[in-house]
């Protein structure tokens, strides 16, 4: 084997098994520190609007603001493979962790979620949430 091919086989197994570590290395589990999950999905009234999602977005970042927010992620449809049972038809989500159910619900409450809705409101046309506890 010359040294070229020999150190480009030797650098390939050393990428594929540094990827196959990572890979195989768990990800910290939010579920173990904040068990209830919070998920929001937004459609725009003007779907496909640019400037609605981006002013959408920031409203959600508003959020970061309330303290019984343990992690927040907001996302956007991801160009994954089409199939039958992905929904892809909203426009923006938000995933919200929450250390309990009290955490969970003072933020229903809190000013800054009633400021996000009043100042926001007008852009989204339906919205659903799907909150879950860890099992």
């Amino acid at each position: 084997m010359s040294e070229t091919n020999r150190r480009t086989f030797l650098t390939t197994t050393a990428a594929l098994c540094a990827g196959t570590v990572a890979a195989s290395t768990p990800l910290p589990a939010a579920g173990k520190k904040y068990p209830i999950v919070h998920h929001v999905f937004f459609w725009l009234k003007n779907a496909g609007s640019e400037t609605d999602r981006k002013k959408l977005i920031e409203g959600v970042r508003t959020l970061k603001a309330i303290e019984q927010i343990g992690e927040l992620h907001i996302g956007v449809v991801a160009s994954t493979e089409k199939r039958d049972v992905v929904d892809t038809s909203w426009d923006v989500s938000e995933l919200i962790f929450f250390r309990d159910l009290a955490a969970q619900a003072a933020y229903q409450n809190h000013p800054i979620h009633l400021a996000f809705v009043r100042n926001y409101g007008h852009l989204w046309s339906k919205v659903i949430v799907y909150d879950a506890m860890e099992a």
